[in-house]
Parts: C-alpha cells; structure tokens; sequence
C-alpha cells in the first residue's frame, strides 16, 4: 500500500525559484532535508512509489519486486554480470528513501590517501586515474556531521551492534590469520534508540527493507523532516525524461512523467540530480540539445565514463554445526586490516571482508547462476550451515566502463535505455584473486568443510559517472558537484566520485550531500545561481 501523501505544501509547476531533487536516495533525500531546513523551497522528484514500513516484504523475491528498479536496462563488456544477468547490471531501488531502503549500513570513511590515488598510485596503463578535486580533510567536518545524522554505531558514544554467528564465524577466523581490524563495524543502524526510532531487534531482511526503522534510511529520516519545514514536497511515481535548459545554457525545467502517464514541467532555479550513477547520466545524455549536442554538461567527453561498481565477489564456506546466517544484522561484521595501501600484495588499493547473508532463494540464484547438479544441490542442502563474506574493494576507472545510451531498446516512454559497459581492469582481477585466497584461508580456519567462491552479483555500489575533476576537461562537476558546463545543475549521487575507494559509498554520498547543501545556499543567496 502507498503511504499517505503527507506533503504540507504542493508548489506550481511554473514556479522557477525551487530547487528541483530528481532522486530520493541517499544524496537526495539529504539535501532535500538541509535546503528544507535552510529555508530554501524544494520539489523532490521520485519515480518510485511511497511505501511505509508496514509495506516491505519479509521475502526476497516478492520484496525485490516491490522495491528494485526494474526498467529495461542492457549490458555490454567481458564482465560476468553481463553473462548472468545481461538486463540487470545494477541492483537499485525504485522507490521513495532509494536504495537507502535496501542498503546494508556500513557506514566507513574513505581514507585520506584514497581522495590522491592519482597522486600515490602513480600511472597505472589502462586506468584513468584522477586525484579528487577535495582531500580527507576538507570532508572530516561534514563527515562527522553525517555520522551523527545517521547515527552511526562506534562514532559518538554509540556502541557497536552485537555479533551474530555469521561475524562469530568470521571474527573466529580471521583472528586466527591475525587480523587485528575486525568487529562488527561502524553501521549507521541503531544500536540504541536515538533519533525517535527504535534499536534493532537482529531480525534479518536488511535488504528487504527495515520494518522497524533501526536502519537509517531517507524514508523515515530525512524526508518525513524535510517535509516537516513545509519547504519541501515530495512527488513519487514521477519519472524525470528530461531537463530544459534556457537560451543562456542554464537548467531551467525538467519533464517528468506523473503515475498516470501525463508528462509534467516543473520549472526550476537549480537542478540537482541524484538519480543513481546509471540513470543520473543517462538522463544527461538524453537532455543533449543544439547547444548541447552531445549531452547535458558534457563537453568534457565525461559523462557516463568511469563507471565503477566496486571489486565485489562472495565466499560461501559450511560448516560441521548451524551457523544460520541469514538472523541478524546482515552486514554487521567487517575485517578492515585488507584496506590499506600496500602494491606488494600484486595490486594497488584494497578491500574490506564484510558478512552478508542471502536468503535461500536469493544464495540460490547467485551462488553460482546457472548450475545445476549434485554439488549445487548438496551447496544448498547445506544453507543453515553456511557462512557467507562479501568483498568490497577499490576498482580502477576506466574511460571505457561507461554509460551509453542503447537507442535500439526502448523503455516504457519509449526512450533509449541506459547501456553499462564494464571490463575487469587487471588490478580488479589481481585484487579480486587475493580476496578469494585470504577469505577461504578465514573459513578454513575457522573449521570450515566447503568453501565457495562466488563472482560479482548485480551491483548496488554504482559510482563514477560524473565524477568530480579540478578542471573541467577531466570531469563532469567540480568539488561541491557543480557541473562544470551548467552553473545551476549539480550532481549530488555517488556519480560524483572521481575514484571508487574500499569503502561502502553511502556515508560519503550523506557527507557530499551536506557539504554541497551548504554551497547551494550560498550561491543562491549571492544570486550567483
């Protein structure tokens, strides 16, 4: 069931001093609140629906198609994924809060050297390697903002969530191997109530949704705050085709489709767009016009470019007693000490190890996609018995992981649908094949019977798009996610990121989103916007 409008204020369309959000999810959702709260008008764009807590669905294939973006993408490139899953590259959410509904909560900063790998890494043959325009410490007060924002556990006086077995098994074995940086992480997931929202009852289906709000999401932070100001509406089922621009080059509309198909301007005074790192520049690209031929704030060439999804892969390993990884936090279990900075491994950058679990339809589908056969068979038989890792590690940019429009498929308004390009950089492999050694080491000893690799699933951490450049020739925005060709229109997802780092992305996209909030405000009240 759609949760109740409970917007306290509708704006005009043909009202040009608002700020137009076209995404609700972590980068959105935030800024929309801090505007609101600045006073500043917003319209927030979403083209999913409005669901409560009481809609999600405590069973992941219902749940997924409840919640996951389902509109027709294509993939290209050696990468598994496009094997397995060739209209499914991404793991996103359609809906009002975004993907921050079906997120996990790791909540990790990037670590100082990760914002000049350019810089550190030196020039690596088929990597197109950027330093951000911004440094470590020009993010730590925002980042510290965030974490009490989100309240993130072991920041603050928050104390860390408990350990299920999944981390039990874990901790177990990499302590054995020597790990030192293991715990059951820096999550913003309560630990304790806070914020009005209960602390997490260990109930399992992070992913399918938080039933009683522990986890922190847009959903139930942000937006119902936002909102709150009367300074902010929120709009679901509204699908952005387009942003105008005017005859000085600035953002000046944007054309959605509404849930009953009609297509709607909304005028605008800035434009930020936090639409995912696949549709926000696919969206650019389908705004292209006579001044902009080959895309909106695209004469860099850099839109869609440099598309990452991190280095990710699962080990699976059973175990001789219940391990019954699917009760608890998910993902409530991280091992860091991977993450430094150390080329004698055979690769540059790094990964964490982090618990995940999936249920038993969803370890099914992507243990091993397309097997079949007694060892698959006696792999499920085994499911209460199983522990499970998810590596998440730094992959390199590449000019050509990119971003296309695929004007040969068609979505439902009849527009050319994203294509996601992506080949493994050699660093990707190396990196990839020394997690899969070091998280079967963690399983074998801590007792463990089977271990099973597992490839790449679907992303959900999808970066790099529009990334961030000092000069305009490298990038799409500058430091505050200010495009470069379009005063007025800014990137405000994880499309900014001009490198992936080791680390889950959401703290950083709440911390940017902050951070650019400020910026907004200013440029609006000097009238430079």
């Amino acid at each position: 069931m759609a949760q109740e409008n409970t917007n306290k204020v509708q704006f005009e369309k043909n009202d040009d001093s608002v700020v137009v959000i076209i995404g609700s999810g972590a980068g959105g959702g935030t800024l929309a609140n801090e505007l609101a709260q600045q006073g500043i008008k917003v319209v927030l764009l979403e083209a999913g629906d409005w669901h409560t807590q009481t809609d999600f669905i405590a069973d992941e294939w219902p749940s997924f198609t409840q919640l996951a973006w389902l509109d027709p993408r294509t993939t290209s490139g050696t990468w598994r994924v496009a094997k397995d899953f060739p209209t499914l590259p991404a793991w996103i959410c359609k809906t009002v809060g975004g993907t921050t509904v079906h997120w996990a909560g790791a909540s990790l900063r990037i670590q100082p050297h990760e914002f000049q790998i350019r810089t550190v890494y030196g020039d690596i043959p088929g990597a197109n390697l950027l330093d951000w325009p911004i440094t470590r410490a020009d993010l730590d007060p925002f980042y510290d903002l965030a974490e009490k924002k989100m309240g993130v556990t072991r920041t603050n006086g928050i104390p860390g969530l408990p350990g299920n077995n999944n981390f039990k098994v874990l901790y177990n074995g990499a302590t054995k191997l020597g790990y030192k940086e293991v715990s059951t992480g820096r999550m913003a997931i309560n630990s304790e109530p806070r914020d009005g929202r209960t602390h997490c009852y260990q109930r399992g289906f992070c992913f399918q949704g938080c039933r009683t709000g522990a986890k922190w999401s847009t959903l139930y932070t942000e937006i119902p705050k936002a909102l709150a100001t009367g300074k902010c509406e929120v709009r679901a089922k509204a699908q952005v085709v387009r942003i105008e621009h005017d005859a000085q080059g600035k953002a000046a509309a944007v054309l959605y489709f509404d849930g009953e198909g009609n297509l709607q301007r909304q005028r605008a005074r800035v434009v930020a767009l936090a639409a995912n790192s696949i549709e926000s520049p696919r969206l650019l690209l389908l705004s292209a016009s006579a001044m902009f031929p080959d895309g909106l704030a695209n004469s860099s060439g850099q839109v869609g470019r440099n598309y990452m999804r991190h280095l990710t892969a699962s080990v699976y390993a059973t175990f001789p007693n219940r391990v019954e990884m699917f009760k608890g936090t998910t993902m409530a279990g991280i091992v860091g000490d991977e993450a430094r900075l150390d080329p004698k491994r055979g690769f540059v950058g790094g990964y964490h190890m982090e618990t995940i679990s999936l249920g038993l339809p969803f370890y099914a589908a992507f243990l091993n996609p397309g097997a079949w056969g007694r060892a698959f068979a006696n792999a499920l038989d085994q499911y209460a018995n199983t522990a499970g890792m998810w590596i998440v590690g730094e992959d390199m940019p590449r000019e050509t992981n990119r971003v296309t429009l695929n004007d040969t498929t068609k979505d439902q308004f009849g527009l050319a649908v994203p294509n996601v390009h992506y080949d493994d950089h050699p660093n990707d492999v190396a990196m990839r094949e020394h997690a899969f050694a070091q998280g079967t080491a963690v399983y074998q000893a801590a007792g463990a019977k089977d271990v099973y690799l597992v490839p790449p699933y679907p992303s959900t951490h999808n970066l790099g798009t529009c990334r961030m450049s000092d000069k305009p020739r490298d990038g799409v925005c500058n430091k505050f996610g200010q495009t470069h060709d379009v005063k007025n229109l800014f990137i405000s997802d994880g499309s900014q990121f001009t490198t992936g780092a080791a680390e889950n992305p959401t703290l950083t996209i709440v911390t940017l989103a902050i951070r650019q909030s400020r910026f907004i405000a200013e440029q609006m009240k000097q009238g430079a916007i």
